[in-house]
């Protein structure tokens, strides 16, 4: 878990069952009223983008993901 204070570009995040990653993220603290962070999330799966109010200090799951480059190695036809 890790606060929505914390989090940067590049993330990975896991909200309602459902993978993103963090495209941009900014902390905002009005004169009135308590803080907030506003995030654009693009889904993992279906790569849409969308923003997303969280209140400061809330939690969410983080996830740890591994990249690799891949090549095919097999004959055509």
């Amino acid at each position: 878990m890790i606060s929505t204070n914390d989090l940067r570009r590049g993330m990975y995040i896991e909200m309602d069952n459902v993978l993103y990653t963090v495209v941009e993220s900014q902390h905002i603290k009005p004169g009135k009223g308590g803080a907030f962070v506003r995030c654009k999330l693009k889904n993992v799966k279906n790569g849409s983008i969308f923003e997303k109010t969280l209140n400061a200090g809330e939690k969410v799951k983080l996830v740890e993901l591994e990249q690799k480059n891949m090549q095919y190695i097999y004959k055509k036809g």
